[in-house]
């Protein structure tokens, strides 16, 4: 063998023990960290549910579970339950708008749609009603006035609330009795609040009408 050829030779197997000796280095570059964890505690049924979710809810709901697992596995497990329709009619006589509002989003699962009003009945007694009205099913969801437009989901909600219920429906028009010593200039926002795990899944700022 040729001197020239016992370089080249010598070259390669040089490279080759440099590539073993440094492959730790270099290796995570080329070989893939393939992870397909099952959300935890789910039968295959709602996994196949859980998968058939839009990738955005997915990733939402993947992302609350490294903080809080019950919450985010209770959240998606309600989502997967057929709806709970309401369908309240408007009540007789002609009411008066007082405050109202439209209900928002805060991320791919927390949000919502549809409008918050506060009338006036003809007998001095009001309510507060949701028409076109959706938000995310959730786990035990109440309906709050609340002193404060929350801004995030875990945002607290300040101590002066006023609990008007569970909510009826996640999907529908409804009425909610406000009782008569409420009054209604300490509270700018309706919330549709997770009672378990304190979480909110929509907010309505309202205004006077």
């Amino acid at each position: 063998m040729k001197r020239s050829q016992w370089m080249i030779l010598g070259g390669v197997i040089l490279a080759i023990i440099a590539g073993v000796v440094t492959f730790p280095l270099w290796s995570p570059y080329f070989i893939d960290d393939v992870v397909d964890e099952a959300f935890p505690e789910f039968t295959q049924t709602q996994r196949d549910a859980f998968d058939d979710m839009p990738e955005d809810q997915q990733d939402t709901l993947i992302t609350l579970a490294e903080d809080n697992p019950e919450m985010a596995q209770d959240t998606a497990m309600s989502m997967m339950e057929e709806n709970t329709e309401s369908d309240d009619p408007m009540p007789n006589a002609e009411p008066i708008v007082l405050y109202s509002g439209t209900f928002g989003t805060y991320d791919a699962v927390h949000r919502g749609t549809g409008t918050a009003t506060i009338y006036q009945l003809p007998d001095g007694s009001r309510i507060l009603r949701f028409e076109n009205f959706d938000v995310t099913n959730g786990p035990d969801l109440h309906v709050l006035l609340t002193s404060n437009v929350p801004g995030s989901i875990l945002e607290s909600v300040n101590d002066d609330y006023v609990d008007l219920g569970q909510l009826k429906g996640n999907v529908g028009n409804q009425n909610y009795e406000i009782p008569a010593d409420i009054v209604l200039e300490d509270f700018i926002a309706v919330v549709i609040y997770c009672e378990p795990f304190h979480v909110n899944f929509s907010a309505a700022e309202i205004s006077a009408g």
